[in-house]
């Protein structure tokens, strides 16, 4: 991820954790629903890496929100 982006990453992250622990979800559970690693999941949580479109939208149908939801950056 480019540098310039890492604040926008670290919103997603915090975004997903929410809604997530909203759902009552582990970090577990969601990246089982995801098909990823617990790590993985942990690392798009915390903006440790870049993620792709198509987890983005695993992570909202398991969530059961919209993509509009997770780019939300409440600041």
């Amino acid at each position: 991820m480019k540098d310039g982006q890492w604040e926008k990453y670290r919103y997603l992250g915090l975004n997903v954790a929410y809604y997530r622990k909203e759902k009552g979800y582990s970090q577990e559970k969601l990246a089982e629903l995801v098909n990823i690693s617990r790590t993985h999941m942990s690392r798009i949580e915390t903006a440790d890496c870049a993620v792709s479109l198509d987890v983005i939208f695993e992570i909202c149908d398991a969530l059961d929100v919209s993509p509009a939801k997770l780019f939300d950056f409440r600041k």
